[in-house]
């Protein structure tokens, strides 16, 4: 069927102005697929089921819209952690800010170099994850990264890493349109820590490619901020085998718009995958979007789905979060749980928590809720001498508390627990 003609015009605008990158043979046919593919699907608008609580005009429009540019008076994040960093500004890979790009049990490399090679085991991962994402909900945003990224990351991982590798995105243009892929292959056995942290650009299309194998773990932190006027969407697509463990969690503040879609496909047994988030948002212009797909295709696997939105002054917060349970897939343990505290009776929640289940020995769950501060535990620190404001922000820390548990590392949870009690206190 041909697709609708607002959607049409908009791909047909969008395709028009792309020209893809050159690189080897393996690579332009990978380009070249997913843009065939974007040009099949679409670009989003909000007739789109899974866009519906989202307007993407402004992700899928030809020009990046502005975005000034934040004066952070805060220190970088994780400063006092020992860690490899990468330094990309505006999309661009700053190599006199980065470290040198290599580390014990890893190898580091740069798509841009990769792309130039006629041989690589990147042929086996770039696109790959992506186009089997795209089943059965489409994903054209990604498909389109796939084509036009230039740049990014290329990480494999063969042993326990001795440091996390920390992404540092920084936004010193505004009117910049950024665009990066990147890629980790954890091999058996091994386990890294990547983390990700800054504004990136005015406007960010961020594609992340995860395949994590057998008795493999990778753990992610990211931190999205704190530019107010900043767009960014992305997504991440993993594959999880056996006795694998992945772990992802995301903090976002500020922003006019976030789009965060996490597609994992797990198909080794004994698997575990986490995915959660937090974000606190203030005024009307503040959207967050996370969407995410589990799909279970293994035996006795566990996977959790954790998210807590704080909206005040009209912001609006969406969840659409999947539990897919395979024929086959017993003894699957899937566990859900969206919800926001709304700080003011302007701001708003929209949640589609759905579990569709092929297998009859299994534990799913799915729960959402909004709600307001509780004036009865509000009262009891009130009681106690704590003044209102220093309560709220309290109960507000203590209402995130869950999503922020699951971060392995306690040092990492901690620097961002501190990051949304500043936040709080700027914002009260």
């Amino acid at each position: 069927m041909a697709l609708a003609k607002l959607k049409q015009d908009v791909t047909d605008a969008r395709l028009a102005a792309v020209s893809l990158p050159e690189g080897a043979a393996w690579i332009n046919a990978a380009r070249n697929d997913a843009l065939t593919r974007v040009a099949a699907m679409g670009l989003p608008t909000r007739r789109d089921e899974y866009w519906k609580y989202t307007d993407p005009s402004s992700i899928t429009a030809v020009d990046a819209p502005q975005a000034a540019i934040l004066d952070n008076d805060e220190g970088p994040l994780f400063a006092d952690v020992d860690r490899v960093k990468i330094v990309f500004v505006d999309g661009v890979f700053d190599e006199d800010a980065s470290d040198d790009l290599t580390a014990e049990g890893v190898t580091i490399e740069r798509l841009a170099d990769v792309a130039a090679s006629d041989i690589h085991w990147a042929k086996d991962l770039y696109g790959v994850l992506e186009a089997r994402g795209q089943k059965p909900v489409a994903r054209p945003l990604a498909a389109l990264n796939t084509a036009t990224a230039t740049d990014g990351v290329v990480i494999r991982v063969t042993a326990k890493a001795e440091k996390p590798i920390n992404l540092i995105y920084l936004h010193n243009d505004a009117s910049s349109d950024a665009v990066l892929h990147n890629l980790v292959k954890v091999e058996a056995g091994a386990e890294v820590t990547l983390l990700e942290t800054g504004p990136a650009a005015s406007r960010f299309s961020k594609l992340l490619e995860v395949d994590v194998a057998e008795g493999a773990a990778f753990h992610h932190v990211r931190a999205q901020g704190r530019d107010h006027e900043r767009r960014a969407v992305t997504h991440c697509f993993a594959r999880i085998e056996k006795e694998a463990t992945f772990k992802s969690f995301t903090l976002t503040f500020n922003g006019v718009l976030t789009r965060n879609e996490c597609v994992l496909e797990i198909i080794g047994d004994d698997a575990s995958a986490h995915v959660a988030g937090a974000c606190v948002g203030d005024g009307k212009d503040f959207h967050h979007d996370d969407t995410v797909f589990i799909t279970h295709d293994a035996v006795n696997c566990e996977s959790r789905q954790v998210f807590k939105k704080v909206l005040r002054n009209g912001a609006t917060g969406v969840f659409q979060g999947k539990i897919l349970v395979k024929e086959g897939a017993q003894k699957t343990d899937g566990y859900q749980i969206s919800q926001s505290l709304l700080l003011d009776d302007d701001s708003q929640f929209l949640a589609k928590p759905e579990l569709e289940i092929y297998a009859d020995d299994v534990a799913c769950s799915h729960g959402s809720t909004s709600g307001a501060i509780d004036e009865d535990a509000l009262f009891y620190l009130r009681s106690r001498g704590v003044p209102e404001k220093i309560a709220r922000n309290m109960l507000t820390l203590s209402f995130l508390a869950e999503a922020l548990e699951e971060i392995a590392d306690e040092g990492l949870a901690e620097e961002l627990r501190d990051r949304l009690e500043s936040w709080l206190n700027r914002h009260s």
